[in-house]
């Protein structure tokens, strides 16, 4: 079982910056003996009104592949820090077509790389972001 608490979410002008973060919590991560964080594909996507949820970046588990939308390159890091549990999203250069409800997304998946909606088990409640004009 895994819990994705996000956080970072806000309002910010076009050209801005903001940092998410998702912590995943649970009794998977809770024993020596579960799978480690470190092993699970995590996910970030993110959905628009009238518009389908679509993926933005995503890292692998263990190896530390990372993948992402064609709109975002260049401009979003997605990374990870296995001590904390944690899974953060580095968005610059924001511009008012980011503006979108962002989730955090997790399958267990040791070195795959997971892109599409479907294929992940669990997700966070949404953080909103907001880019103004």
């Amino acid at each position: 079982q895994v819990q994705l608490v996000e956080s970072g979410g806000g309002l910010v002008q076009a050209g801005g910056s903001l940092r998410l973060s998702c912590a995943a919590s649970g009794p998977t991560f809770s024993t020596a003996s579960g799978p480690t964080f470190s092993t699970w594909n995590m996910g970030w996507f993110r959905q628009a009104p009238g518009k389908e949820r679509e993926l933005v970046a995503a890292i692998d588990g263990s190896a530390g592949v990372t993948y992402y939308g064609d709109s975002v390159k260049g401009r979003f890091t997605i990374s990870r820090v296995t001590t904390q549990n944690t899974v953060y999203l580095q968005m610059n250069s924001l511009k008012p077509e980011d503006t979108a409800v962002y989730y955090c997304a997790a399958v267990f998946a040791p070195y795959r790389l997971k892109t599409k909606v479907n294929e992940y088990n669990y997700w966070g409640q949404g953080t909103q972001v907001t880019v103004s004009s």
